[in-house]
């Protein structure tokens, strides 16, 4: 499902921002900004595992922030995310946060 389509099924939901040159850019600005500053500094050479490799950018302090917004709680961690608890268990293992 795009973003555009989730955007859609969800008006009401707040859109995150983050600080950028004390002003404030939705989430996915940075992302698109970053993702051509990337592109560009490649200066032609062959870019491999994008995907993987942004995933893995986000991933991580996405899952250390929740985890200590709960305290260490699994749990209420999960359901935050919206994954389930044993999906949330092999991340943290996988970024070695466990």
């Amino acid at each position: 499902m795009t973003m555009d389509a989730l955007l859609v099924q969800e008006p009401n939901k707040t859109h995150f921002s983050v600080a950028k040159n004390k002003t404030t850019a939705p989430l996915r600005e940075c992302v698109r900004d970053a993702m051509t500053g990337y592109l560009k500094q490649l200066g032609g050479h062959t870019a491999a595992n994008i995907y993987q490799m942004v995933l893995a950018e986000v991933e991580q302090p996405l899952l250390e922030t929740v985890m200590t917004h709960t305290e260490g709680n699994q749990t209420r961690a999960a359901e935050m995310l919206g994954i389930s608890r044993s999906t949330l268990r092999k991340k943290l293992a996988l970024y070695d946060l466990d």
